[in-house]
């Protein structure tokens, strides 16, 4: 009782016996994107230690997805980055035809990837809007929100989702795309595209979003390779990994996928890399969906009635909108998985954080902890 007592004191006066004050962030939801608890050690305003203390919101996924079939396990995977529903769907279906030898139909693959680059811009987006707002900027949230609706659209025209698309199947897709669908999506990437540069203009050059961000949670490359860090938070740091060009899946190695990558690993070349790499994913949109209208044929094939994967396992990965997400299947013939693990992004990001926020002021944590984009439904499963 005594030492807990006494790590609580602090002392501000000179003679008085003093000690490091340990705080705790959350597990309030204000206190980041979902419910994360920081256990801090404290030095006057300097962190000296920090502890990334999750499972707040776990609800147990991966069980979860051994007692449903392949079809109800595209429901559940939508759910733990709400940000990146569709490329969670993805991951599962890619394991499982990967396992059952299944050729998905061309125009499919085609649609799978504009699709999917669709909901990394509208994930950026998010980010791009609320990071600013955590530090104090709030213009930058109706941009980005007007851009989110416009894409949004699209999204829920093909698929009667707005986060949780449900669009993925074993084989392909639920079903063909509305007539002129193509079209419109193009309007929509075009407008976009045209009206990016508000947010860049009102924020990336402002003094205070500077101030805040310029030199601040600088994570190495080392640093984010030791703890597997991936997508935009890595390439801020210098890492130059991208699943879709250096592993490619769907058709990814039939079009170039140029890599966004910063080198200083502050919480600025974080932000710069979400916002370059939304740019580039609408070029990609655009690339798709002239295939899509150059590409005939079915949108899935047909499938029994049950679907059960042969007896065996495989790991599938995808560079999902916030880093690299694993899918790794383990079947014993039957209708369900015997297990199906995820390696998240999230996850991973969020290690880093015991790293990089010891020796950073209070003031900053905020700064640092909306940089690492992480969504805690990814971290907790």
């Amino acid at each position: 009782m005594s030492d807990a007592l006494r790590e609580m004191t602090v002392g501000t006066g000179a003679g008085l016996d003093t000690a490091d004050m340990v705080l705790n962030i959350g597990p309030q939801h204000p206190s980041t994107h979902g419910v994360l608890r920081l256990k801090l050690t404290l030095d006057g305003e300097r962190v000296i230690a920090c502890e990334p203390i999750v499972g707040y919101m776990h609800r147990g996924a991966e069980k979860l997805f051994e007692v449903r079939d392949y079809r109800q396990i595209i429901m559940l995977a939508n759910r733990h980055d709400w940000l990146s529903a569709f490329s969670n769907e993805l991951g599962v279906v890619l394991a499982v035809e990967r396992l059952m030898g299944i050729e998905v139909p061309e125009r499919a693959t085609w649609l799978r990837m504009a699709l999917a680059e669709l909901n990394r811009v509208l994930n950026h987006l998010m980010f791009l809007g609320s990071y600013p707002l955590e530090i104090g900027a709030i213009t930058p949230m109706f941009y980005a929100f007007r851009e989110r609706e416009t894409l949004q659209a699209v999204m829920e025209e093909v698929s009667g989702g707005r986060i949780h698309y449900m669009f993925n199947r074993v084989g392909g897709l639920k079903e063909e795309i509305p007539a002129g669908w193509t079209k419109r999506a193009r309007q929509a990437v075009a407008a976009v595209r045209r009206r990016m540069p508000d947010i860049d203009n009102v924020i990336r050059r402002n003094d205070i979003f500077m101030a805040r961000t310029v030199g601040v949670g600088v994570l190495s490359a080392a640093d984010a390779a030791a703890y597997g860090a991936s997508g935009p938070v890595a390439r801020a740091s210098g890492l130059d990994f991208d699943v879709r060009r250096d592993e490619p899946y769907l058709f990814y190695d039939q079009i170039d996928v140029p890599v966004v990558t910063r080198t200083s690993g502050d919480c600025h070349a974080r932000f710069e890399v979400l916002l370059e790499q939304v740019m580039v994913s609408l070029d990609l949109v655009d690339e798709c969906l002239d295939r899509v209208d150059r590409t005939g044929g079915p949108v899935n094939v047909r499938l029994p009635k049950v679907v059960k994967a042969p007896e065996g396992h495989t790991y599938a990965w995808t560079e999902n909108p916030l880093g690299v997400n694993g899918y790794y299947l383990v079947s014993r013939g039957e209708k369900t998985p015997w297990r199906l693990k995820l390696r998240t992004a999230s996850y991973a990001n969020v290690q880093a954080l015991a790293t990089l926020i010891p020796g950073c002021l209070v003031p900053d944590l905020i700064a640092i902890l909306g940089s690492m984009f992480f969504v805690v439904g990814d971290i907790d499963k």
